[in-house]
């Protein structure tokens, strides 16, 4: 049985963000949810949905990802998002809105292991979030299992800011994952 206390949110990996610079990243995470999905762990997807008017279109002239296809979640990570613990909408950057503050809350997760597309901005803004959200949460960026859709340049530049504002020791691989403190043996 899997430790209730932690969750892995797999932060817009998403069509309209998979792009030269972030494909390398998605079988990473497809390996990662499916290890965790199948020692019973809780998942959550985010799908990021821009709108006219909002702050992307106003000042960056944004307007990608407004539907489908570009909203969807890539084809390789469909199935475990349809057996995601859950798949939140957001027209912000982080996890952290309404209902994702209420998940964390519900299901009184402790540990917030987060991975996805783009480092610098949604992921960052996650782990920054978690981290504000008070003693209660301990945020994880998963650094190999995050990348961005800007390259390799931005991706180093949000590690190391997410490094700044969450602690160094934060930041981790795949490989270390503590499975064996996540899992509970009967």
């Amino acid at each position: 049985m899997f430790n209730s206390s932690a969750v892995l949110i797999v932060v817009d990996v998403q069509n309209g963000f998979v792009r030269e610079e972030s494909a390398h990243v998605v079988p990473v995470i497809v390996d990662l949810v499916d290890r965790w999905q199948a020692a019973g762990g809780d998942v959550v997807f985010t799908r990021y949905f821009n709108y006219a008017g909002s702050n992307f279109e106003r000042l960056f002239n944004w307007s990608k990802l407004m539907g489908s296809p570009e909203t969807d979640i890539v084809p390789e990570l469909i199935s475990y998002a349809n057996k995601a613990t859950a798949v939140v909408d957001k027209t912000v950057y982080s996890f952290f809105n309404e209902e994702g503050e209420a998940l964390v809350r519900d299901h009184g997760w402790t540990d917030i292991y987060i991975c996805g597309i783009a480092t610098e901005s949604c992921v960052l803004k996650t782990a920054v979030d978690a981290f504000d959200c008070g003693d209660h949460l301990t945020p994880w960026l998963i650094e190999d299992a995050s990348a961005s859709h800007a390259g390799q340049a931005a991706h180093d530049a949000g590690i190391l800011v997410t490094s700044r504002f969450i602690g160094p020791n934060q930041i981790i691989k795949t490989a270390d994952i503590p499975w064996t403190k996540l899992t509970i043996t009967a």
